[in-house]
């Protein structure tokens, strides 16, 4: 985005974050991006993060998953964490139902500064989260956490009832787990993070694949319908604007159209309740 571009966008949703959420209108979905920004985290991953998630954003493959739900809109927030006490909502909830509005969220996202940079605290962030859909002002079909770290809980309270807590509120908790440190990190998530109906991981290598990944993860998510999302994914082209924040983008595999697999590794997992102690 230009700098004109940005402007313009800051300038819009300053209008939209000065007062409380009052949209008061149904969605199809209010979903938090609950975005790890612990010590294993240096500066280089973390702009890789942001950067992916603004392409993301700013892509028709996501705006697509957007307007072909029912209510052709989502709500979106923001929210840095690492230690236990360390977790801030960094971008407001805000509607997006048009490409002003998704391109508005993802220069807002881009430019949000970094908060914290310290231990690994999955519980204490889905505790944090949890409260904020209720202030989101929206009547929304689903709530989904989006979980994405490269570590495992090393503060606070266990993360199995952190995660119990947060299921029984019916809320889903997705995962991107970052392979980067700890080969094993997708076994953790999918017995410890990730919960609730239609649950899914988009695992991810290394953070050189990061932006290919939730590109992929955001249309599953917001698209609410594999077999949509699917087509919406088969479409993309090679080409696409995603590679821009991509060090080195991660292809998708070619088969049928009902058949598409993600190198990144996409995986649906079964309706969980709380992990066994």
């Amino acid at each position: 985005m230009s700098k004109l571009g940005r402007a313009l966008a800051f300038v819009f949703a300053a209008a939209v974050l000065a007062a409380p959420p009052a949209w008061s209108r149904d969605v199809d979905l209010a979903l938090i991006l609950a975005i790890d920004v612990s010590g294993s985290v240096n500066a280089e991953r973390w702009e890789l993060q942001r950067r992916g998630y603004e392409a993301a954003f700013n892509s028709p493959e996501v705006l697509q998953s957007i307007t072909s739900g029912t209510h052709k809109a989502i709500a979106v927030t923001m929210v840095e964490w690492s230690g236990q006490n360390h977790q801030r909502q960094v971008v407001e909830w805000m509607v997006i139902d048009d490409q002003l509005s998704a391109a508005t969220f993802a220069s807002v996202m881009a430019e949000a500064p970094r908060v914290y940079s310290d231990w690994t605290s999955i519980s204490a962030a889905l505790d944090f989260v949890v409260p904020l859909f209720k202030k989101s002002g929206v009547d929304a079909g689903r709530n989904i956490i989006d979980v994405s770290g490269d570590g495992v809980n090393n503060q606070g309270r266990p993360i199995d009832d952190a995660r119990a807590d947060a299921l029984a509120k019916g809320i889903v908790i997705n995962g991107l787990p970052i392979l980067s440190d700890y080969d094993a990190l997708d076994g953790y998530y999918q017995e410890h993070v990730v919960g609730g109906a239609g649950a899914f991981m988009e695992v991810v290598k290394d953070y050189s694949t990061f932006s290919r990944a939730v590109l992929s993860k955001l249309v599953r998510e917001i698209a609410g319908n594999e077999e949509r999302a699917r087509t919406i994914l088969a479409r993309r082209s090679p080409a696409g604007s995603i590679h821009a924040a991509d060090a080195a983008p991660v292809g998708l595999k070619q088969m049928q159209p009902s058949s598409i697999e993600i190198a990144t590794g996409f995986r649906p997992l079964p309706a969980q309740g709380p992990a066994r102690q």
